[in-house]
């Protein structure tokens, strides 16, 4: 399978915000990522309905949503009919994780489950094949422009183990951090998806960054 670059708008210039939706139409980045946060479960507040309703008018990817919010289960209608293609929630901030991917997939959407970088990869065992992507925070979650964990090099390969060991077809996504000197490694050491923010949009050239991180041959 090619690999998945998801650009994260986060770190996008709000003020010229269909510029750069228009330049990653254009470039070779595969999924728009958005950031949702409520300033309880992190510390925090971003986008809401309205802003991925007005935006989905004029991206043509698949917007991939992550939820960094407390009981998610509450909005997930409401992200559907706002116009998210994929949900992911956190471990940490479901009561009832089971329930509440199944919800996700009722609505007919791809489901992903979350993880910050102190949650252990075995605690994904019984939903693994339950769901089409994990997603590996390496930072930890609420802000833009953060160094890269080291461990989560290891944590990718415990991962990819879970998922050989269970025939899952879960995707590995991971976020944070994510530049030109560690995407290589991240990708090597088993991720399907990254994403990335400040160091695309930061970039005078960010569809040539976008390339790069395609690179992988």
């Amino acid at each position: 399978m090619k690999k998945i670059i998801a650009p994260s708008l986060l770190s996008a210039n709000l003020s010229f915000l269909y510029r750069d939706i228009k330049m990653l139409n254009e470039s070779e980045a595969d999924w728009f990522h958005l950031d949702i946060m409520d300033l309880s479960f992190v510390d925090n507040i971003s986008f809401g309905f309205s802003f991925i309703k007005n935006i989905k008018k004029f991206t043509h990817k698949p917007i991939d949503v992550h939820l960094m919010i407390v009981k998610p289960e509450l909005y997930i209608k409401n992200f559907k009919d706002s116009g998210a293609d994929h949900i992911h929630i956190h471990y940490e901030a479901c009561y009832h994780l089971h329930k509440t991917i199944f919800l996700i997939k009722k609505y007919g959407l791809k489901v992903g489950v979350a993880i910050n970088p102190h949650t252990s990869i075995f605690l994904l065992q019984d939903i693994i094949n339950d769901i089409d992507f994990v997603l590996v925070m390496s930072v930890n979650p609420g802000f833009s422009g953060q160094e890269f964990i080291d461990n989560t090099y290891d944590k990718i390969k415990d991962l990819k183990n879970l998922i050989l060991k269970k025939n899952s077809s879960a995707l590995i996504e991971v976020d944070g951090g994510i530049n030109l000197k560690n995407y290589f490694l991240v990708f090597k050491n088993g991720a399907d998806i990254l994403v990335s923010g400040s160091t695309i949009f930061s970039n005078s050239n960010p569809k040539n960054i976008i390339r790069k991180l395609k690179e992988i041959s």
